[in-house]
């Protein structure tokens, strides 16, 4: 059967009531076309044009190695100057990534190069919107967002190529308990049944961002993304209205996340292990009782 995944929903433009009927109310991706064609950003932010604006700081890289069981999640694997990176991966394919960078804070200039979208919805949160950059071939893990916003995820100078599943597939991703991550010894977009047989006939949805395409990500959706060219993304995040969800975010970000670093840093290989060894277990038990209905 295989990992079954449907083509994403792909929109030019879309209204205030058709989105929150179609996508925002029942918190489903789509694709929109048009939006960032109407910023600036859409013509001016060429790989050159960031790398002059932004300057030579120091910047964290993430690679695909899995992670330090003993280290706080998202500890970088080296730093680089944020030109010389830029330059990197213009020149070459590599598995460095920037994740989380807030280049806006240095140079405030970028915030007039884009425009939220809230005609189609309030509650955003970012002062500095994320920007996410990444080489050829690098890989974003399957994962969701830890604070549960809803995400619109503008894609430039390239594709990208991008896969989610909704939350409710999550014991049969292999979660890892206490965190938002997904076991990191499998590739979803070629996975190896016969080891991970609780992916097979899962259902997920597929898409390719190229330049100027904004992905709505709506809270909670988990998502793998692979860079087919050396490019670069802008989150814009939003609260979702429901008190429910905000509350489950704060308790992801203090207590959940509080609790996970401390026993990985008295635990450190026992806990990573017996986490796994959960992971495994709950995915196999939801793969018999054949869940999520």
């Amino acid at each position: 059967m295989g990992i079954i995944l449907k083509p994403i929903d792909i929109v030019d433009d879309i209204s205030k009531d058709e989105f929150y009927e179609k996508y925002l109310k029942p918190r489903k991706p789509v694709v929109i076309k048009n939006m960032a064609k109407k910023w600036p950003a859409y013509q001016k932010w060429t790989m050159d044009y960031i790398k002059e604006t932004v300057g030579d700081v120091e910047v964290p890289l993430y690679d695909s190695s899995k992670a330090d069981p003993s280290a706080p999640i998202n500890t970088p694997t080296t730093k680089m100057k944020f030109g010389d990176y830029i330059d990197l991966i213009q020149r070459e394919p590599t598995d460095l990534r920037i994740f989380f960078f807030d280049p806006i804070k240095f140079a405030n200039k970028l915030l007039e190069d884009y425009i939220s979208p809230k005609e189609l919805m309030g509650g955003f949160l970012d002062k500095y919107p994320s920007m996410f950059f990444g080489g050829t071939g690098s890989v974003t893990f399957l994962h969701y967002d830890i604070d549960l916003p809803h995400i619109f995820h503008t894609h430039f100078n390239g594709r990208k190529h991008v896969i989610l599943f909704e939350n409710r597939w999550k014991e049969r991703l292999y979660k890892i308990p206490y965190t938002t991550y997904a076991l990191e010894d499998y590739d979803i977009s070629n996975p190896d049944f016969t080891k991970f047989p609780a992916l097979d006939g899962i259902e997920g949805i597929e898409c390719f961002l190229e330049h100027g395409d904004t992905l709505f990500m709506p809270t909670g959706w988990w998502h793998w993304m692979k860079y087919l060219d050396g490019s670069f993304s802008l989150s814009l995040r939003a609260w979702d209205k429901s008190w429910a969800v905000k509350a489950h975010s704060i308790w992801n970000l203090t207590v959940q996340r509080k609790f996970d670093d401390i026993m990985k840093v008295n635990f450190k290989k026992r806990y990573m292990d017996w986490k796994e060894e959960v992971a495994v277990k709950r995915a196999e038990g939801a793969l018999k009782r054949g869940l999520p209905k």
